[in-house]
């Protein structure tokens, strides 16, 4: 049976959605905080740029593996009867499934916030 396609539910899309936002702000913040606020929003960001980072790399590489395993960009290419505008439209969101590089800016800010949070965690805890 070929499995169904379905965006993320409402309540999931939320939560990553305000994640990024909390991290974007906690991160703004640092810079009029000292003490033990700054390291605490220092630590919200840090983790909600994983989450969000994460989830974001996620959903790029979801979407690129479904227009390769669909064969999208060639569907797009050999339709008839949509207008030629619509047709370059189609092709380029299609292509920019699979060629852009916001996957790898977002496994890149994924991966340099966990380092930053273990860096974080051992500093502030261990050493």
């Amino acid at each position: 049976m070929k499995e169904i396609v379905r965006a993320n539910i409402g309540f999931r899309r939320l939560f990553f959605f305000l994640a990024g936002i909390i991290a974007t702000l906690a991160y703004r913040i640092i810079i009029v905080l000292d003490g033990s606020w700054l390291k605490i929003s220092w630590y919200v960001g840090t983790v909600g740029f994983i989450l969000y980072f994460g989830h974001r790399s996620h959903v790029q590489k979801k979407r690129k593996e479904l227009v390769n395993k669909n064969n999208l960009v060639k569907i797009v290419d050999d339709l008839k009867g949509v207008k030629v505008a619509q047709k370059e439209a189609l092709h380029y969101l299609v292509k920019s499934a699979i060629t852009s590089k916001v996957r790898w800016n977002s496994l890149f800010i994924f991966w340099l916030s966990v380092l930053a949070l273990i860096v974080g965690i051992l500093v502030d805890f261990v050493f």
